[in-house]
C-alpha cells in the first residue's frame, strides 16, 4: 500500500504534502478537487482513519488480494477534517470512512465494497482500473 502519512506497517508510503507551488495550490484548494486529484492517481485509492477497525478491514481485504491501494489517512492529514467533510457531502452520509475508489471513481463506503466482493463484481472492477492482473 501506499500511504499519504506517516510510516506504519502497511507498506510503501508516499511523502506528505506536494513540494511544488503547482500541487501545494491544489492542496489548499477545494477539498472535493483535492480528492478528485488523489482518487485518480492509483488503480485503488482509500480514504481511511488509522485507529478505524473498519478502514483496517478494508485495507486488509485488498492487501489478501494482492492489490497494493493508496491510502490516505485523514486523521494524519493537516487538512484531513476539510477532506472529510467534502467526502460526507459526496456520499450524503455522516460516517464516511473508508471510502474505496477504484479506478478513479467512486466505490463507496465499506458496505458497498463488502457487497461488491460478496456478489463477484469487486474483481472485475480492480482488473479493469490495473489493480489486479490475474
Amino acid at each position: 500500500m501506499h500511504y499519504q502519512a506517516a510510516a506504519a506497517s502497511w507498506g510503501s508510503y508516499v511523502a506528505g504534502a506536494p513540494r511544488n507551488s503547482a500541487a501545494a495550490a491544489v492542496v489548499v484548494g477545494d477539498p472535493l478537487e483535492r480528492i478528485e486529484r488523489l482518487a485518480s492517481e492509483s488503480a485503488v485509492v482509500i480514504f481511511s482513519v488509522s485507529t478505524c477497525c473498519m478502514c483496517h478491514a478494508i485495507k486488509r481485504l485488498f492487501c489478501g488480494m494482492g492489490v497494493n491501494p493508496t491510502v490516505h489517512e485523514l486523521d494524519e492529514d493537516p487538512r484531513g477534517k476539510d477532506l472529510e467533510r467534502a467526502l460526507m457531502r459526496l456520499l450524503g452520509t455522516p460516517s464516511v470512512v473508508p471510502v474505496v475508489f477504484i479506478g478513479g471513481k467512486l466505490v463507496g463506503t465499506m458496505d458497498r465494497v463488502m457487497a461488491c466482493h460478496i456478489n463477484g463484481t469487486l474483481v472485475p472492477l480492480l482488473k479493469e482500473a490495473g489493480a489486479l492482473w490475474l
